[in-house]
């Protein structure tokens, strides 16, 4: 079911400090910052010759990465994200295996335009985990 690893997401308090991490540091490639109010943060990602990693930085006292931030004040890594062929078959699969999907079941659009879910990190040993339409 799922395909390959599209990113690994890092929970950051800033942003731009992160950002500047990655291209002065180490050289990567990273993207402008993109606010996607409907999830409550702001994204960059960073291009990686096998994938990407996404930054995420609170948009507003309600997100849910400044939830994750109070727990874990010096950010980390907060998801993965798979692709799959067909969001709404693979979580029809999940659901009947008994895997609970975050919020209502229906996919979103993220961050890269394309459906995605979220699946209860209780299920997948600790991890949240990420499913985009490929």
């Amino acid at each position: 079911m799922i395909g390959r690893l599209n990113h690994v997401a890092i929970a950051v308090r800033d942003i731009g400090a992160a950002s500047q991490l990655y291209r002065n540091t180490l050289g990567a490639d990273v993207s402008a910052p993109e606010a996607l109010a409907e999830h409550g943060v702001t994204v960059v990602f960073i291009t990686l010759p096998n994938t990407k990693i996404e930054l995420l930085e609170p948009l507003g006292a309600d997100s849910p990465i400044a939830k994750f931030l109070e727990k874990n004040p010096d950010g980390g890594i907060h998801h993965i994200c798979y692709e799959v062929e067909d969001i709404g078959a693979a979580r029809d699969q999940l659901t009947k295996s008994g895997a609970r999907v975050l919020g209502s079941g229906e996919p979103k659009i993220g961050a890269h335009g394309k459906p995605v879910l979220f699946l209860h990190p209780k299920d997948f040993n600790g991890t949240l985990v990420e499913l985009e339409q490929a």
